[in-house]
């Protein structure tokens, strides 16, 4: 039996003009009249997904989700080269989560956030505190750098055999850099065929870890390889610059969190997102409850981490 709510569509959409060649698209769902609740991403790239819809009280909440610049529906698409990705850093996502919120009138929302999302979550939430009443954040992240070169280096003895083929898919002359900075390259490379092996790599490498925590496999959309191209482009351009924040800020700037009530959802056997970052955060930020998960991992599509964010969502609605 699900513990998510029912399959719901949205009852609006649509596409916010960033001002600056970009298109977001948002969808609406849930009662028009609800407390608000904001939805981000992981990936980043991933684009938003039906489930996420699923997390919150659709008879209570106005739950808004949107993918995030170039991914999804959100044009332009990074899958294609022509499509210029300096216009898409952190800086200009917290952007236009602030001009959706005043497209659609939001004074405060909730925000829930999973993976590269959490970090998202937190980046805004430090940035535009008085307009978010709760947080609920799943497999925590921040992007510092030590987190990156975990995913992309540090794993390696944990799946000796995937990294193996994931260093040895590099042509030679790229195998003596690292490898989120050799896989760029690949992505925006001028030949399609390129690109898209590129892409499968990438994915083969996150595959590891995915499979480890989420018995039912592999999510649909990686069977689409103008899908993995998106993501893959959109997570390279981003880990390589550190998602353009200062090393261990969000961490640093927790107490901006000051008196905004927020739940850390994380499974102890976390492998891409190891347990300490969520450690630390709820150290720094006294307003947060840190909820470990015995035997879960990563997935969200784990029953224990699905049920525990609509546990934390329906505390804040019943708030």
């Amino acid at each position: 039996m699900s513990v998510l709510f029912p399959e719901i569509e949205p009852y609006e959409h649509g596409l916010l003009d960033t001002g600056d060649g970009n298109l977001v698209y948002w969808e609406a769902c849930g009662n028009p009249a609800g407390k608000p609740a904001l939805v981000l991403h992981g990936g980043p790239g991933s684009g938003c997904s039906a489930t996420a819809r699923r997390y919150f009280d659709p008879s209570a909440y106005r739950i808004i989700l949107f993918d995030q610049r170039n991914c999804g529906r959100s044009l332009p698409n990074a899958a294609d080269t022509t499509t210029d990705l300096s216009r898409n850093t952190t800086a200009h996502l917290i952007e236009d989560i602030e001009k959706l919120r005043g497209l659609l009138d939001v004074e405060k929302w909730i925000i829930f956030g999973n993976s590269w999302g959490s970090t998202l979550a937190l980046a805004y939430a430090q940035s535009h505190p008085n307009h978010v009443s709760g947080i609920v954040i799943a497999g925590v992240t921040t992007t510092r750098r030590s987190e990156i070169d975990w995913l992309y280096r540090g794993m390696a003895p944990l799946f000796p055999e995937e990294w193996h083929r994931f260093g040895k898919a590099l042509p030679p002359e790229l195998r003596g850099i690292d490898r989120v900075s050799a896989y760029h390259q690949l992505l925006n490379d001028p030949e399609e065929q390129v690109r898209l092996k590129a892409a499968r790599d990438w994915h083969e490498w996150e595959a590891a870890t995915i499979l480890l925590a989420d018995p039912a496999g592999l999510p649909g959309r990686w069977s689409d390889p103008r899908y993995l191209l998106t993501r893959a482009r959109i997570i390279t351009h981003y880990f390589r610059e550190g998602a353009w924040l200062e090393d261990g800020i969000l961490l640093k700037n927790a107490d901006r969190l000051a008196d905004i009530p927020g739940f850390l959802i994380h499974g102890r056997f976390d492998i891409e997102a190891p347990l300490v970052t969520a450690w630390e955060l709820a150290r720094a930020w006294p307003d947060a409850e840190l909820i470990v998960l015995p035997k879960a991992a990563h997935s969200t599509a784990n029953a224990d981490i699905a049920a525990a964010i609509v546990a934390a969502t329906n505390r804040f609605r019943d708030l």
